[in-house]
């Protein structure tokens, strides 16, 4: 690190060096083009006729008298002119009769530009005299403008040293202020991040390393040089990172994969090599990467500068990794939504070496978490938070937060002074199928009447299968759908039987059966459900190996795209004969319970919202021995 720090002190010298040979050059071509001009204006002096000297050494003589452009072109048509002198903003004029005055030059009146185009073909019969120093400056005086001169010069020379420093400047890596943010003392510990069990499981040894780095030194063990947290958006891994420094009582340093990125090429890895230098100094600290997988991976291709950049951002990451020692108390924690877009030589033993997976809440874990941000609010006592729970299924704790918020908003917009169990339940609804629109006005009658057979086979086939708990359904528009039926899962899972997979698609086909059996043609607002349905049959053969067929065979372990062709077609015929099948059992379902459907579909548009008993009870009331098992 001291050698480092060498190289550091000596590049600087070297470039405010240069910085300072720079200006001195430009400072002595400066003093010889002056010496230059002096020379050539004593020579020019010695040459000039008296009248010439006259106006440049007295131009006040001339100042004393203004004339306008007329009187000027009069002496000139009458050759009564001898000399003119062109200054900087006016001409001065000396006659045959030794008349002595000026004429202002400005834009509206350009006299030397006319001079100039008068005599461009012919030889002027005066002398002219350039007065380049020479320059009118109001009524009863003049001014030379070598100060004015001096000052634009020095002016020039000091924009040129700023933009030196400035180029300096950029290149050692200035510009973007401080790449991380430092947090010596964090305040959250585990206790404060509800759910996440296993998440927190996996990171206790890295906690016991930072608390005692003695005993793990004393056994020669070698702790994990960095830690990968992947999941879904919104599930708590930032948090997660902060709380494991703050369990442990270790500084906290956080910075972003896209922080590294810069205009100017060589930038990316000094500020990696400033950012893990901050890191060793404010040891033992947790180095927290969000989002590495904005630093992309490394390529071969080499196509441009670009790519260039990345190769030595990751280069040096790797480089800084490698070089830690064992006892320096130095975590490098990273986050991703997206592991396969990270390097693979970040993810080998001795750097990303322990992945940890931050999952979904579960139902219990989603009731914590509602009461842990509804008690930073103004809330009702006796809320449902199981059924909060239950109705936010595969919501990240994120979502949870902004449901709350959004909850919060409803109760204030409606002056209630607390937030209670209808603002929360109405925000789930927003956030799960959108906000209600204005459509319904612009639904005819036989529209209505459409909408509401079709949300009502969705609900019959839900509850008759037992695909989830109907909790409403409604024929008000919300978000990009004419009507919604609210469904949810009976509980958190993560296999699925086949069975399982084809009830959720006999549900999907409700709507468009019970369509076919009201009105004998279907509309084009089941293009969703089937486009839902299409997708899970073709998963259900492709990959899940439930085809009729009984091929075990999973499409996806083929690259190449061209050899797939030929299964795909075969999955796809497959596919479509499964949702001809469940077709069939979805109208037979319908069929049978046609008296709960015409049921509910009245309630629908009586009502235009009907909660889940409702559907419950019109099932249960159907004819035993005509129900589907």
């Amino acid at each position: 690190m001291a050698a480092s720090s060498f190289n550091s002190r000596r590049r600087t010298a070297l470039l405010l060096g240069m910085a300072a040979l720079l200006a001195a050059a430009i400072a002595v071509l400066f003093w010889h083009v002056q010496q230059q001009r002096s020379a050539q204006l004593a020579a020019t002096q010695q040459t000039l006729p008296q009248v010439a000297r006259a106006m440049r050494e007295d131009p006040a003589a001339w100042f004393a008298a203004e004339r306008d452009f007329t009187a000027l072109a009069r002496d000139l048509d009458a050759d009564r002119v001898t000399a003119i002198g062109l200054a900087r903003n006016s001409v001065l004029v000396s006659t045959r009769g030794g008349q002595r005055y000026f004429v202002l030059d400005g834009r509206a009146t350009p006299v030397a530009d006319w001079l100039l185009a008068r005599y461009r073909d012919r030889a002027a019969p005066f002398q002219v005299t350039l007065l380049n120093t020479v320059s009118y400056d109001g009524p009863g005086g003049h001014e030379t403008g070598n100060t004015l001169e001096a000052a634009g010069r020095a002016l020039n020379i000091l924009v040129m040293l700023g933009l030196v420093g400035a180029l300096v400047w950029m290149m050692r890596g200035g510009g973007g202020g401080r790449q991380y943010d430092l947090n010596v003392k964090v305040e959250t510990t585990f206790d404060d991040v509800v759910g996440a069990k296993e998440a927190k499981h996996a990171l206790q040894d890295i906690a016991a390393f930072l608390k005692a780095p003695a005993s793990f030194a004393a056994l020669g063990a070698r702790p994990s040089s960095g830690v990968l947290m992947s999941g879904p958006p919104g599930t708590g891994k930032t948090l997660l990172a902060r709380a494991l420094a703050g369990e442990c009582g270790v500084s906290f340093i956080s910075a972003s994969g896209s922080d590294f990125t810069s205009k100017f090429y060589g930038v990316g890895p000094m500020k990696v090599k400033a950012l893990f230098k901050a890191a060793r100094k404010h040891a033992p600290c947790i180095l927290f990467i969000d989002e590495i997988d904005g630093i992309g991976k490394r390529t071969t291709s080499g196509n441009g500068p670009a790519e260039s950049e990345g190769n030595r951002i990751i280069n040096q990451i790797l480089v800084e990794m490698d070089g830690f020692k064992a006892d320096e108390g130095v975590i490098v924690v990273g986050a991703t939504n997206l592991v396969d877009n990270v390097d693979e030589a970040l993810l080998r033993e001795g750097r990303f070496d322990r992945r940890v997976h931050v999952k979904l809440p579960d139902v219990i874990d989603r009731e914590g978490i509602f009461q842990l941000y509804t008690g930073r609010v103004k809330a009702e006592s006796g809320i449902d938070y199981a059924l909060l729970a239950r109705l936010t299924t595969g919501l990240a704790p994120a979502a949870l937060a902004s449901i709350v918020n959004q909850a919060t908003l409803l109760a204030a917009k409606l002056g209630r002074e607390q937030v209670g169990q209808a603002e929360l339940t109405e925000a789930i609804e927003i956030s799960r199928m959108g906000e209600v629109n204005g459509a319904v006005r612009a639904l005819t009658a036989e529209e209505r009447e459409r909408v509401a057979v079709h949300e009502a086979g969705h609900a019959v086939i839900a509850e008759l299968l037992g695909v989830g708990r109907v909790e409403k359904v409604t024929i008000l528009p919300r978000g990009g759908a004419l009507g919604v039926t609210l469904v949810s899962p009976p509980e958190d899972r993560h296999l699925h039987r086949k069975s399982e997979l084809e009830n959720r698609i006999v549900m999907l086909l409700g709507g468009r059966c019970a369509e076919l059996l009201t009105f004998g043609e279907a509309s084009t607002g089941a293009s969703h459900d089937l486009q839902e349905a299409s997708r899970i049959a073709l998963a259900m053969v492709a990959q899940y190996g439930f085809g009729s067929k009984g091929s075990l065979f999973n499409l996806a372990a083929i690259d190449n795209p061209a050899l797939v062709q030929p299964e795909m077609g075969n999955a796809i015929e497959e596919a479509k004969d499964l949702l001809a099948r469940l077709e069939q059992k979805c109208m037979a379902c319908l069929t049978s319970h046609a008296g709960a459907l015409h049921q509910i579909v009245e309630a629908l548009l009586d009502k235009e919202t009907v909660p889940g008993e409702t559907v419950a009870q019109a099932v249960a009331n159907a004819t035993p021995e005509l129900r589907v098992a």
